[in-house]
């Protein structure tokens, strides 16, 4: 099975002190993503991870929370894509779109 999981996790506030930047507590969760082994894209709105599991998917979302649970307010936004029988979709869904494309695939 192949889970993937596009989400986007970010306080609104960290503990009172309000600002438009946030990525030094986005950081601590992708650390934590990276330390944890799991197949991951960050982009420039949010990050994918993929996984064997729902349960190891809902795992690292509890993981990136705890990274920023200090904070008074933590927004997140997740969309899950389950496919049985397949792995390897974090790479394999953008080559079969480059090569529909009559891109080169990147290997």
């Amino acid at each position: 099975m192949s889970v993937l999981l596009e989400f986007s996790m970010f306080p609104t506030s960290d503990n009172g002190r309000e600002g438009s930047s946030v990525s030094k507590q986005v950081s601590k969760i992708i650390g934590a993503i990276d330390k944890s082994g799991v197949s991951y894209k960050l982009t420039p709105m949010g990050t994918v991870v993929e996984t064997d599991t729902l349960r190891e998917a809902l795992d690292i979302i509890e993981l990136a929370y705890e990274q920023v649970s200090a904070c008074d307010r933590v927004y997140s936004s997740l969309k899950f894509d389950i496919r049985k029988a397949k792995k390897n979709r974090l790479v394999t869904k953008i080559e079969s779109i480059e090569e529909k494309l009559g891109k080169s695939v990147s290997t």
